[in-house]
């Protein structure tokens, strides 16, 4: 049984939560495949990883009790609920969504870049992935604080692994959904076109889609979107300050943000990790696993593999974009993948052009975030 296995590492001691990828870097060289109690078996080579993406038989992707739709299901069962989702981020949609998201963005820099300096993350950043997810989702702006107060509490419970807490917080927001989608059958034909309406007509195996089933599509987007977009934003501003030949680079030629902003996330990842199940005993980086060990996928220090990415910390544009974790790969890869590019090139835009000059404050140091947030806790900034 797994409590027998040595501990390889402790992914909640101090020394990995002051600097997560320092930490996660010097473990991909020391201890590639790790053990321990609170994580399983930890992986931090970019091979050991794309393996585990691409090997859905020998890793599954049932790892919680709860319903979690489609990120905790396998095929078959997962491959008619991807379907169904995937068109909520094609072409059309995010077409569709482009000038919301500018609108967006635009409002928010002209009302907040107007001073000296700030704090980028919860001046700008925040605030610019709540209003977002708001208005994909179709959901009124006076949910933004509920959502950010259960974003962070979630966090903490994940931290922590307090089961009780993360069941009442699941419990929580599917009330906060379904008080949503009451309101959206009362109103009947009159209803908003949406996305949390359209939801409401999907069907699987030719009956609709459940509320249970909605609320758990919904919270996986909201989980993925608010946390992850605020980190991205902060991650994307901290370097272009500390790189100022960078960000002359990409205010001379914006066009090449949707490059850039993949490079800079490889480099400090906004998603720490992601869990699977082996199904099977399997072997990897000589180590014996056994079937039903829970498994994780370190994305940061994957995606700085020298292995694989010379110079890791380098920033390129000329890397091989398909190496780049950034959004996974496989059958699970993120189907939400092209609005956040969107949202990040439009928001990125956005404070290229209402700042004269990012730079770092060296009497108020940036803080780093801790697991299982990445990026900055607090980002202070000069912007002119």
């Amino acid at each position: 049984m797994s409590e027998s296995l040595p501990q390889d590492w402790d992914p909640r001691s101090d020394s990995v939560l002051r600097d997560q990828r320092a930490a996660y870097d010097a473990m991909r060289e020391r201890c590639p495949v790790a053990h321990s109690d609170y994580a399983g078996w930890s992986l931090f080579r970019h091979a050991d990883v794309r393996r585990v993406l691409l090997d859905h038989a020998s890793f599954s992707n049932r790892v919680s009790r709860h319903v979690s739709v489609p990120n905790g299901m396998d095929p078959p069962e997962h491959t008619p609920y991807r379907r169904i989702i995937e068109p909520y981020f094609g072409t059309e949609r995010m077409a569709d969504f482009e000038p919301i998201c500018r609108e967006i963005a635009e409002d928010l820099a002209t009302s907040v870049l107007q001073q000296n300096h700030i704090e980028l993350m919860a001046d700008f950043a925040q605030p610019f992935a709540l209003r977002i997810q708001c208005a994909f989702m179709g959901w009124p702006l006076n949910l933004q604080e509920p959502l950010l107060s259960w974003a962070t509490r979630n966090a903490q419970a994940t931290l922590v692994r307090d089961r009780s807490a993360l069941e009442e917080l699941a419990r929580e927001f599917d009330d906060l959904i379904t008080d949503l989608l009451n309101i959206r059958r009362q109103a009947g034909t009159g209803a908003d076109e949406d996305v949390t309406t359209a939801l409401m007509q999907e069907q699987i195996d030719g009956r609709p889609l459940n509320d249970q089933e909605i609320a758990s599509i919904l919270r996986n987007w909201t989980v993925g979107e608010v946390g992850t977009i605020a980190a991205s934003v902060g991650i994307l501003a901290q370097f272009l300050a500390a790189h100022p030949d960078i960000q002359q680079q990409l205010r001379a030629a914006p066009e090449l943000l949707w490059q850039a902003n993949d490079e800079i996330l490889r480099i400090h990842g906004p998603l720490v990790d992601n869990r699977r199940r082996t199904t099977c005993p399997v072997e990897l980086g000589d180590r014996q696993i056994a079937a039903e060990q829970p498994i994780t996928i370190n994305w940061i220090a994957a995606n700085r593999d020298p292995a694989v990415f010379a110079e890791p910390e380098r920033f390129s544009l000329d890397r091989d974009p398909a190496l780049n974790l950034l959004y996974g790969a496989g059958i699970h890869v993120c189907p939400g993948a092209p609005l956040a590019r969107m949202e990040l090139v439009i928001i990125m835009r956005s404070l290229l052009r209402h700042s004269r000059e990012l730079s770092l404050i060296a009497e108020q140091p940036a803080t780093l975030a801790t697991y299982p947030s990445s990026g900055y806790a607090r980002l202070p900034l000069r912007l002119r």
